[in-house]
């Protein structure tokens, strides 16, 4: 009796896949009749054992952002605007002001000071312990892992493997030279790729999952909304039939950067829809930026010099929601200041580590449930740039204020209860007593994070 009642079931977990998948077109991805369907086991649905999806987008920040405060102009995005009716959004989640230093710090949580990587093309070292390795070594179970899409780490075709990842395909540069013709690294191997990019890493990323029989955690890095700017799709966004020329494109770049956005928020929902219901019931799905909204695109009250690359809060406050498996605060929303070094050891704490703390990570895996139980009370970020001091330097707040220390040896100190945006330095013999009392109690926390 029970082969009868296996295959019953297999043939209907298909034809509800079937059916889920006759929304999508043939064209928009070449790979979608290849998606496999899941084997649900009791491991990957058990609620012990929460799967764990992390997306990264790529120069994203709060004011490109729907359900922040900041910016005019919002990408239509119903998918992740159903996780943050479902979860919470965090308002004080910060970043580094440029990737590679970010995805360095979530992968060994670890700030820059101390992994090494604190600007692009700094290169991570493959003897750093990985977030999939401390999971192997401390999980309460055995977790599967992938990372795929955008490495920027280093070099190396398989350096993700090299650091624990059971899986890994994506490329290793910053950005795809263009989004419909680009070189995919699987197993070592270079091919050439016609897919639409943001697409095809969620076909790899769906596939990965639906193959999984244990818990499993997925790094999925997309490299939209990152240049070249372009037209994804006309089903994957609602900007419209736009001009596909380059001068069309530099004149007003805007619409396309929200049109590559509108392109993830596409793409969650085919995740949402071909994972199968019982596996997503039990995922928590992290959403999260890697840096500011870039200059080009950048959007009032930021300058245009607030924005990724810098230390202001345009460079490093970046959009964070997370909904599904144990988050009960729906539609909720916080101010913690934590960043994504802190997301190493919040996502070790949901797989089961025993310990809430590693390096300079702290998990905030408590938040999902209660707020104002996260210790920590400042936050952190830092860019190296020996081309730039005039840029580069650390910045730590406590959320009243703000301290920019640069390696030319400027400083600059707001206020944010008055000046939220940092647009008026107080210089050393203009602040009062409390001020200067703020100041030098954040130099001191930032000389402890540096030792």
């Amino acid at each position: 009796m029970k082969v009868p009642i296996l295959f019953f079931s297999i043939c209907t977990l298909l034809l509800i896949t079937s059916c889920n998948n006759e929304n999508f077109s043939s064209d928009e991805s070449s790979n979608e009749g290849e998606l496999l369907t899941a084997s649900i086991s009791s491991k990957n649905t058990n609620s012990q054992h929460p799967n764990i999806l992390l997306i990264i987008a790529d120069d994203m920040g709060v004011d490109a952002t729907p359900g922040y405060s900041i910016g005019s102009t919002k990408p239509n995005m119903p998918n992740l605007q159903g996780l943050a009716n479902s979860g919470l959004t965090f308002d004080n989640a910060w970043a580094y002001p440029k990737c590679s230093p970010t995805r360095a710090a979530l992968l060994t949580g670890k700030y820059g000071y101390h992994n090494g990587v604190l600007n692009v093309g700094d290169h991570i070292s493959l003897t750093e312990k990985s977030l999939q390795t401390y999971l192997d070594e401390n999980a309460s179970t055995d977790y599967a892992h992938s990372i795929i899409g955008k490495w920027h780490l280093s070099n190396g075709t398989n350096d993700a493997e090299v650091m624990g990842a059971d899986y890994y395909a994506g490329f290793s540069g910053g950005s795809v030279g263009d989004y419909y013709d680009w070189d995919l690294y699987e197993n070592g191997q270079s091919t050439d790729v016609f897919d639409y990019c943001t697409t095809k890493f969620t076909d790899l990323a769906v596939n990965w999952i639906n193959q999984q029989t244990k818990p499993w955690f997925c790094w999925l890095a997309y490299s939209a909304p990152h240049t070249p700017y372009h037209l994804p799709p006309l089903s994957m966004h609602s900007q419209g039939s736009l001009p596909t020329d380059q001068a069309s494109i530099n004149a007003n770049p805007l619409p396309y950067y929200m049109a590559m956005i509108e392109s993830i928020d596409y793409e969650i929902g085919r995740i949402q829809t071909l994972i199968p219901q019982a596996v997503l019931d039990n995922t928590v799905i992290i959403f999260v930026g890697d840096n500011g909204t870039p200059k080009s695109v950048l959007q009032s009250p930021y300058g245009g010099a607030q924005g990724k690359g810098s230390l202001f809060k345009g460079g490093v406050n970046v959009p964070l929601i997370i909904s599904g498996a144990g988050v009960t605060r729906a539609n909720d929303r916080d101010d913690s200041p934590v960043t994504t070094t802190d997301l190493f050891s919040t996502i070790a704490d949901i797989a089961g580590a025993s310990q809430s703390n590693y390096e300079n990570s702290e998990s905030f895996k408590s938040l999902f449930t209660t707020s104002n139980t996260f210790s920590r009370d400042y936050n952190y970020s830092e860019l190296t740039d020996v081309t730039k001091p005039a840029k580069s330097g650390y910045t730590i707040s406590d959320n009243d204020y703000k301290l920019i220390q640069l390696d030319n040896g400027v400083e600059k100190f707001y206020d944010l209860s008055t000046d939220a945006y940092e647009k008026t330095n107080i210089k050393k013999n203009q602040q009062n007593n409390t001020q200067r009392a703020a100041r030098n109690a954040l130099k001191a926390k930032a000389a402890n994070v540096r030792i």
